[in-house]
């Protein structure tokens, strides 16, 4: 059997520009293959010979690298990163942590990190040496990476420490007055409309020698930011009920709270002295939403107080202590503390001042620190009572006096190195806090726009049948035509001012929670202090309202300048008073539904008819004889003619006189004459109704417990 002869053309034949004549010459433009049939019976291609030449391969690769043509865009390559997104990836950090451990948890290489370190500032040594956490935390900053700090107490000097117990209730339960029996002393009568609105902390020492740090939170429900933070720095919560109220739904909340936070509860039933009391049912009530106390088997320590009569406070000393002593609290008394903003607040004369509870180390007077995004040199120290003190230990409250702006509240306090390397790390949250803060700005727009697209196209999907429908029932009903357009939904710019941080957050989260689908409430700027100059061109300048919570009232140049521009300025000293003052200024900003309303009834009586009329007059009219029976009957409104109960026919008003005086208005009582247009089908005892378009305004409504909404 003759064997087969197989030619191929070579592929570099068609990426290259040859004479017609030394094309002829060249042997490598057509390779000759002899093979059996056997072997291409056995293979069934021509790529199964595996005769691939490295001229072949060469071409290959010279093609890959050839540019695009001009007609196709140019898609950049993807990264090859495979490291989580910016809000997802998550690392901990600890002090003395090596390249080569920040490596492995970020994802990235070893010569990448050690770039970054150059850049830094630092000294790069070997990818074993250690790093501080301050160093460690601006890597992670750069490569876009979220961290969490972690303190190690190896090597470090352990002592005992005092419980930080944060007192939580609803509003009203006697939460203030409390802790007032305890220290002595009479804050809730210094309190704006007898009600806690401040995060407050100071150390009462027991009668038994020991000491305990308080933290008394507000009750109130624009609060729960606040309370939140207060079960965050924690050992004990103290849940304040009214023996004469019951479970409300802020305690519900300050359970929610210390369940989070994982934090013991010791429940103090107030107001035991009123003739109302009734301490069993409360028990009952903790029981039923999943507390389980002592008196039914559970952990749960409860106590009866009464802080007006000033007993059974031994009896919640004694349980404090106790569960502090099961819970055997230590902390580190040397090396760099940390700390955690309670509160902030900034002061005239002393600038930016951080109420503060040590959580370790030992806090120096000189020190460099960095509160969230803020940092400064501290200045002084100061505990509770105002009094300068050089050092603070763990559980300890204080105020801290020398930062360069004002931090949130719920910010960490770390201590760092140098006055450089508190700039920088300042710098670099500054920088991460507004790209993150656009991230969101950019991501709700998407979302905002993709809903948008969506609603279209369900909307025209749907948009002949529902044409078509109102134009059956309008053919029917014979009723003029009328266009049912969704309510505009308007915005309400608003600057918020206040005397401290958490305060200021409280209120901003309780604006907000006003929105409504009418009115969309803007926060577009908040501050710490009193209402200035500088506020005033704003909120002229975009058209808002300034609310002055809990400050001192503006200058009085400030005060003219905004009458002269029309700036309306809101001063509140109590949370209850702010909301519904602006609740009702959102209420009148709102565009408000329209809607039908039935203005009046009339009685047909008897009926009229004129005959013989001119031509010029128009044709024979019937005229029905009416009697207001209730309301008023009006001649620009809609007649709706109702006969068994059942609607008859429904138009406009062609004529209404009374005592043959054409009249715009019939009220009660009166009788009248009208005429409907197109309508003349009268019957004594049919109903008249009049109908007129009324617009109905959204409804400012707050709860027992202080929530407060907006109802459309």
């Amino acid at each position: 059997m003759s064997a087969a002869v197989r030619c191929t053309p070579d592929p570099s034949f068609m990426s290259r520009r040859f004479d017609f004549n030394e094309a002829l010459t060249k042997e490598s433009l057509v390779r000759c293959y002899r093979a059996s049939p056997e072997l291409f019976a056995r293979k069934g291609n021509d790529e199964s010979f595996g005769l691939k030449t490295p001229k072949k391969e060469k071409f290959v690769k010279r093609d890959s690298k050839a540019q695009p043509p001009v007609e196709a865009p140019y898609v950049p390559p993807k990264s090859q990163r495979t490291t989580k997104p910016i809000s997802d990836k998550t690392i901990e950090i600890f002090e003395g942590m090596t390249v080569v451990e920040l490596a492995k948890r970020t994802g990235e290489s070893i010569s990448t990190l050690q770039g970054i370190l150059t850049n830094v500032g630092e000294k790069v040594g070997t990818e074993f040496d250690p790093l501080s956490m301050e160093v460690v935390e601006l890597i992670a900053m750069e490569v876009g990476i979220n961290i969490k700090r972690l303190h190690s107490n190896e090597g470090s000097e352990i002592l005992p420490r005092p419980p930080v117990v944060t007192v939580m209730g609803h509003v009203d339960h006697g939460k203030t007055s409390l802790l007032d029996a305890l220290r002595q002393t009479s804050v809730a009568a210094k309190e704006a409309g007898g009600i806690t609105q401040h995060l407050g902390a100071f150390v009462v020492g027991m009668t038994s020698g020991a000491s305990i740090t308080f933290l008394d939170t507000p009750g109130h429900a624009a609060f729960s930011a606040m309370r939140a933070r207060g079960a965050a720095v924690t050992d004990i919560v103290v849940l304040v009920v009214a023996a004469d109220d019951g479970v409300m739904p802020q305690t519900l909340e300050a359970m929610a709270h210390a369940k989070a936070a994982n934090v013991p509860i010791v429940v103090a039933i107030n107001k035991c002295d009123k003739p109302a009391a009734n301490p069993e049912r409360i028990r009952i009530q903790l029981a039923s939403e999943g507390l389980m106390l002592e008196d039914m088997g559970g952990d749960v320590q409860v106590v009866e107080v009464s802080a007006m009569k000033k007993t059974g406070l031994d009896n919640l000393e004694e349980a404090l202590l106790l569960q502090a002593e099961i819970m055997d609290l230590k902390a580190r008394i040397d090396g760099p503390a940390h700390a955690y903003v309670v509160e902030a607040r900034l002061d005239k004369g002393k600038g930016p001042l951080v109420t503060a509870i040590v959580k370790g180390g030992t806090l120096l007077c000189g020190q460099y620190v960095v509160v969230g995004s803020e940092w400064g040199r501290i200045r002084a120290i100061r505990d509770m009572a105002e009094k300068l003190v050089e050092k603070a230990r763990p559980a300890m409250p204080i105020e801290i006096e020398g930062l360069k702006g004002l931090p949130r509240a719920g910010d960490d306090i770390i201590v760092v190195e140098s006055e450089e390397r508190a700039r920088m790390l300042s710098a670099g949250r500054k920088k991460k806090f507004e790209k993150d803060r656009l991230i969101k700005i950019v991501e709700e727009r998407a979302s905002e726009e993709q809903d948008k697209k969506l609603s279209v196209g369900s909307k025209n999907k749907f948009e002949k049948d529902r044409h078509m429908k109102i134009i059956d029932e309008r053919a029917e009903a014979q009723q003029p035509e009328t266009s049912e357009e969704e309510p505009k939904r308007v915005e309400v710019p608003i600057i918020v001012k206040a005397d401290v941080q958490g305060t200021v957050q409280a209120v901003t989260d309780a604006l907000l929670n006003l929105n409504s689908p009418q009115v969309f409430v803007n926060v577009v700027h908040v501050g710490v202090g009193p209402i200035s100059q500088s506020d005033l061109d704003m909120a002229e300048a975009c058209g808002a309202c300034i609310i002055g919570f809990n400050i001192k009232t503006p200058p009085s140049s400030v005060s003219l300048a905004a009458a002269r521009a029309s700036v309306k300025i809101m001063l509140h000293r109590v949370i209850y008073h702010l909301l519904e003052d602006i609740g009702n200024f959102i209420v009148d900003k709102a565009p408000g539904t329209p809607e039908t309303k039935v203005a009046g009834e009339a009685e047909v009586l008897s009926i009229f008819e004129l005959k013989g009329r001119s031509k010029s007059k128009g044709p024979d009219v019937k005229i029905a004889g009416c009697r207001v029976i209730d309301g008023f009957v009006t001649k620009s409104g809609i007649l709706r003619l109702l006969r068994s109960g059942e609607v008859v026919f429904e138009g406009s008003c062609e004529s209404l006189k009374r005592e043959k005086q054409d009249v715009d208005t019939v009220k009660k009582g009166n009788e009248c004459g009208l005429v409907i247009q197109n309508y003349d089908d009268f019957r004594v005892g049919d109903m008249v109704q009049c109908l007129e378009q009324v617009i109905r305004k959204p409804k400012f409504v707050s709860s027992e417990s202080g929530a407060a909404r907006i109802e459309c």
